[in-house]
């Protein structure tokens, strides 16, 4: 189970603000981007799953690395997060073949494919995978080491707008999202609980909030 804090910002001003305030902490920056795939019916949607690849690196030609992802049973409350993961790295230069020819995914050797299949029957010759799209996102990761948090500031680039978002993964929710108000007070940036996780917002065709 992975549980995050979110966080919205409502535009880039916020953004800016917060990257200049955590700035020296700041550790690293990926570029990411994020495919999903599903069968033509849209089964994995409907059962509340989303099956990602997610590549690194500027370069779309030759990513530094791929993870494969599966999400399901996502629910969030009052900024709070909770959603099944399961996570396999994937070779990069497979992951861009998967997404020339989506149908090559059935046929990966990932016990995440394998779940998939297993259990919506996905994948396979009945309901072979399909690319749905996705977005691009520019994560800067920073780590507060008095309070032992890691913070990563959200970029989300969708073809109809761009999200903001603060984000903190935790094994103790309550207390880092305490941690995550204060710091957002003192930097003077307004934000509000995220109630929508960036899939949704992809599959509505619309910034949710």
């Amino acid at each position: 189970m992975e549980v995050e804090i979110k966080l919205r910002l409502p535009d880039a001003a916020a953004h800016r603000r917060l990257s200049s305030f955590l700035s020296p902490h700041l550790r690293r920056t990926h570029a990411q981007r994020n495919l999903f795939f599903d069968a033509a019916a849209r089964i994995l949607a409907a059962a509340t799953a989303a099956l990602r690849v997610r590549l690194y690196g500027p370069d779309d030609c030759a990513p530094l690395r791929a993870v494969l992802a599966l999400k399901r049973r996502p629910r969030i409350d009052a900024g709070v997060s909770r959603v099944e993961e399961l996570e396999d790295p994937l070779d990069p230069a497979l992951a861009l073949a998967c997404a020339d020819d989506p149908a090559r995914l059935g046929g990966v050797d990932s016990p995440i494919v394998r779940l998939v299949a297993a259990e919506y029957g996905v994948g396979g010759g009945a309901a072979p995978f399909v690319c749905l799209g996705g977005f691009r996102n520019t994560r800067a990761v920073y780590e507060l080491e008095d309070d032992g948090l890691v913070l990563e500031l959200d970029e989300t680039r969708f073809d109809f707008g761009t999200r903001y978002e603060l984000e903190c993964e935790t094994a103790e929710p309550d207390r880092a999202k305490e941690v995550l108000e204060r710091l957002l007070t003192v930097a003077g940036v307004p934000y509000e609980y995220s109630r929508s996780n960036k899939f949704a917002c992809f599959m509505a065709g619309k910034l949710l909030p």
